[in-house]
Order: C-alpha cells, then structure tokens, then sequence
C-alpha cells in the first residue's frame, strides 16, 4: 500500500515536472525568435543607412562621418563584412573617401537577381 502511495505521488510530480521543462523550453525558444528578429531588425536598419548614403555614388563629408559613426552600429548588428569591411576602409580615410571602397559598398548594396 505504501508504494502504492508513493507511486501515485510520484507519477503526478514527474508528469508536472515534465511539462515544467516543456514550457521552460518553449519560452527559451519564444526569447531567442524574438532576440535574433531584434538583432535582424537592426542590422537591416544600419545597413539600409549605409546604402542609402552611398546610393549615388557620390561620398560628401557629411556622409563620411555619418558613415563613419555606422561602423560600430554595423558590427554590433551583425552586418555581413561585405559593408563593414569597406564601411571601416571609408571611416578610416583621411579627407579623400577610397572610391573603392564606396564601390564596394554599392555593390553590396545592390539586391541580388
């Protein structure tokens, strides 16, 4: 009869601890889907900036250093290297912008066919 007992308390707590680890998991697997849609949010927001200034071609001063305070933000989010590499050679210039650099940028920017 005791086991009897013990088996009925036992089989209840194990079921509830099994459904714990299930809705334990769940939640885990929610945060991570909403942390990496944040973290892609971000990186098409910085990347969109970026290719938004070099769009024309054409790199003034005031968007040198507005790329220039992008390079951080790019890597943080995880934007591919194909535009912090370039984004990084760009601030990194002295007063003339790397026009390889800025057609490096375009053409990352381009949307693949």
């Amino acid at each position: 009869m005791k086991k009897l007992a013990a088996l009925l308390i036992l089989v209840p707590t194990a079921a509830i601890l099994v459904g714990c680890n299930q809705i334990e998991e769940t939640a885990g697997d929610i945060a991570s889907d909403a942390a990496s849609q944040v973290a892609n949010a971000a990186a098409d927001e910085v990347r969109s900036q970026v290719c938004g200034l070099v769009e024309d071609g054409l790199v003034s001063v005031e968007d040198k250093e507005l790329l220039g305070g992008l390079v951080t933000a790019a890597e943080t989010a995880g934007v591919p290297a194909e535009i912090t590499e370039p984004l990084g050679e760009i601030a990194a210039a002295g007063d003339e912008v790397p026009a390889e650099s800025v057609d490096a940028l375009r053409e990352a920017c381009t949307p693949s066919s």
